[in-house]
């Protein structure tokens, strides 16, 4: 039983960090990153996610798979421009603007949070009621 409590606490620490990560990344590219406008092209096949193509500020142009999967209340129309927040430094790294999920990154943290608790409060009641 203590291993399923040490798994439920670990599960939730895996989680915790991946939400705080993905909402460091975000505030990071959008504080410190440069804005451009990114043509939407077709998605490759295999994959649902379409590729967007900006051109960075010394005149690179960049190709990269859009961030966040297309939603059916705002789909990425091939073809269209939308905005996107890129890092100068490896402009790889992109958030694409109006489409953020910070909600999506604190619930991993709170889901996460309550896990490690979880998992804290059975290993000391385990180890209690030995």
């Amino acid at each position: 039983m203590i291993v399923l409590a040490a798994c439920t606490a670990l599960g939730g620490l895996v989680a915790l960090v991946a939400g705080a990560y993905g909402l460091q990344r975000s505030r990071r590219v959008q504080a410190a990153g440069n804005i451009a406008q990114a043509l939407v092209k077709p998605p490759q096949p295999g994959s649902e996610r379409p590729l967007l193509q900006f051109e960075t500020d010394d005149g690179r142009v960049v190709e990269v798979v859009s961030p966040v999967p297309p939603s059916k209340r705002r789909p990425l129309p091939a073809g269209g421009v939308v905005s996107v927040a890129y890092d100068t430094e490896d402009p790889r790294e992109t958030v694409l603007l109006g489409g953020e999920r910070p909600g999506v990154d604190r619930a991993f943290m709170i889901a996460g949070a309550l896990l490690v608790l979880v998992g804290m409060v059975l290993t000391v009641s385990l180890s209690r009621s030995r």
